[in-house]
């Protein structure tokens, strides 16, 4: 029986910043990614197209906040449209100002209850925005010599 053995790519090729290389396409999926959608999520924050959003704010921290549930929301979209940012700028920083995010969300979607196969979801994505961090180190021009 023959059996073909895929070998990795050389150290030489993992950084290449060409789009035939299947980890650089990588990291673009998930820069693109984690910049609009967060962007997209923060702006809705202010339109509630999506969703009702300060239904989401789990009720305990909606009371040690100032203002209400609904300025709460504005000011999470507002976070939310810098982390995109971020991560379109200076992708090893916004992947992991995206995951610190998201745990804060997978936080309160647990406090508010119900809402548990969205946080697993969001688990998800934490675990992705922490693969574009590190992926960064290689990848991203401001950070890719500093590391080597």
């Amino acid at each position: 029986m023959t059996t073909i053995a895929s070998s990795p790519a050389p150290a030489s090729t993992l950084g290449s910043h060409h789009l035939a290389n299947p980890v650089f396409q990588a990291f673009v999926l998930l820069r693109v990614g984690f910049t609009v959608a967060p962007i997209l999520f923060g702006l809705d924050k202010f339109l509630n197209w999506l969703v009702d959003w300060p239904l989401y704010l789990a009720p305990q921290f909606n009371d040690v906040i100032p203002g209400n549930a609904h300025q709460a929301m504005l000011a999470i979209g507002a976070i939310e449209i810098v982390a995109g940012v971020a991560v379109a700028v200076r992708p090893r920083f916004g992947g992991y100002l995206v995951a610190a995010w998201l745990a804060g969300i997978i936080v309160n979607l647990l406090v508010l209850a119900g809402h548990y196969d969205v946080a697993l979801r969001d688990f998800g994505l934490l675990l992705a925005a922490l693969t574009l961090a590190r992926l960064a180190v290689v990848f991203d021009q401001h950070t890719a010599g500093s590391e080597r």
